[in-house]
């Protein structure tokens, strides 16, 4: 059922704002044209009335007193003053008349007259020897007629043209937000179960069309971030379960026999699943940190190569493959310093569980570029998968499962701390025969507190 729209919608207001200003443009365009008129019939009477003055002026000239008034309808009257202000000729209608002494020539102002209800202009002029002024009268009922008669039409015009515009602007603005309305019934019946649809957009290039396309890029990205969360929360169910159902798997046995004595292997179990339990949450939380840009509130200049050589000097400490640091050098940046030495770490432990017997590490700065790269000589990345190993909970191979101590969320890692610096992670293949990881940040422009070389770690 339709409904009027409510006073505070925007057609209501636009059709009350464009009525209030078109009512007040027109009333005021009216008084001026009434003024206008009403100025220039005024300005025919004054001239009508100085030629009938010029008129008795030419008679009177001549020296031959007649009478110069024959002839004036009731319509204007006429009255010739001597020097000392007396009447000495008057139109018949004047006879008598209190005569209109206090005009001097050139003057003219409105007068009543006994013989007429309309007020009459009383121009005053002088005669050839400017010995006597002459007054002559003319009524202003046309002058009355004429502006009554055009503000008669104006009271019924502008009402009217008021109305019109009303409903033209009513009309136009609800065919104008016609889309919006559209936009809106479709927005309200999105849910998070139909983030696939989409709002038309029709196929104009005003306003509306590019909100329509905006707010469907909004979708996109909702639907986009929608379904990475949906995944991260089944592959992160997923991880925190594995490790639950073994401790509780190595619980239920001991529950079942008490006499064995495996109580230090239960312990060993149980330490070992709580620690990669413990990662995992560690690592889920980064990435919270991350998606909700809390990196980069902590920015300050951080000396990328004390991180690097820490890094190196700890996981040296576990058995493994050799790690060459040798070509590590000074570079600064502008960063978080834990999530950068948990990209680090990261790296490392990437290349040190996929190597066969070597890792190197290297740090450079590359004009205003700081560049981290961790080589391992271990069976590579193919190129159609190296997009991929970014992603969270990802594993591209039999070597790369929890069982060899990855959680899928390492390099997820990395590339979202990388992101939120501003920098830009690659995969390519090794010197060494494996993979590179290439991370370059943005230098931080107080620069480095070393002047170059390389630091042996």
């Amino acid at each position: 059922m339709w409904r009027f729209p409510a006073p505070a919608s925007v057609r209501v207001r636009t059709t009350l704002g464009a009525v209030a200003v078109t009512a007040f443009a027109l009333v005021i365009a009216a008084a001026l044209m009434m003024a206008v008129l009403r100025r220039s019939l005024t300005d025919n009477v004054r001239a009508a009335a100085l030629q009938r003055g010029d008129a008795v002026a030419d008679f009177m000239s001549d020296g031959a007193f007649g009478d110069p008034t024959m002839g004036i309808s009731d319509d204007e009257f006429v009255q010739v003053l001597n020097d000392r202000g007396r009447v000495v000729l008057a139109s018949s209608n004047a006879e008598g008349r209190p005569i209109v002494d206090d005009l001097s020539p050139g003057g003219d102002r409105e007068v009543e007259v006994p013989f007429e209800d309309d007020p009459f202009l009383a121009v005053a002029t002088e005669d050839r020897q400017q010995t006597h002024t002459i007054v002559v009268g003319r009524t202003l009922d046309d002058v009355a007629e004429s502006t009554e008669v055009v503000g008669g039409l104006l009271l019924i015009g502008i009402p009217l043209l008021v109305l019109v515009v009303g409903a033209v602007t009513w009309r136009v603005v609800g065919r104008a937000l016609a889309p919006v309305e559209s936009i809106r019934t479709e927005a309200d019946a999105i849910s998070t179960t139909e983030l696939h649809r989409r709002i038309p957009s029709g196929g104009g290039r005003d306003e509306i069309t590019r909100l329509a396309a905006t707010l469907n890029r909004m979708l996109e990205r909702l639907e986009a971030g929608h379904v990475r969360q949906q995944r991260f929360v089944s592959d992160a169910s997923h991880e925190l379960r594995s490790p639950v159902a073994s401790i509780r798997q190595h619980a239920e046995v001991a529950l079942a026999h008490p006499d064995d004595p495996s109580t230090g292997d239960l312990a060993s179990v149980v330490l070992a699943e709580d620690l990669r339990l413990q990662r995992l949450v560690e690592d889920l939380l980064l990435l919270a940190r991350t998606d909700e840009r809390l990196v980069d509130q902590r920015r300050a200049p951080v000396d990328l190569d004390d991180i690097v050589f820490e890094e190196v000097n700890r996981h040296r400490n576990d058995a493994g493959p050799a790690i060459d640091a040798s070509r590590v050098s000074a570079g600064r940046v502008s960063g978080d310093s834990r999530s950068l030495a948990r990209l680090t770490s990261n790296l490392i432990e990437n290349a040190i569980r996929h190597a066969r017997e070597n890792v190197a590490v290297s740090l450079c700065q590359e004009n205003d570029r700081v560049v981290l790269r961790v080589d391992d000589d271990g069976l590579g990345i193919p190129p159609h998968e190296r997009a991929r190993v970014w992603d969270r909970f990802v594993r591209l191979q039999q070597a790369r499962d929890r069982d060899s101590g990855g959680s899928g969320l390492g390099l997820a890692i990395v590339a979202e701390v990388t992101a939120a610096h501003g920098g830009a992670a690659t995969v390519i293949d090794s010197p060494l025969g494996g993979a590179r990881f290439e991370i370059s940040f943005p230098a931080d422009p107080t620069g480095s507190r070393y002047s170059g070389g390389a630091q042996q770690a």
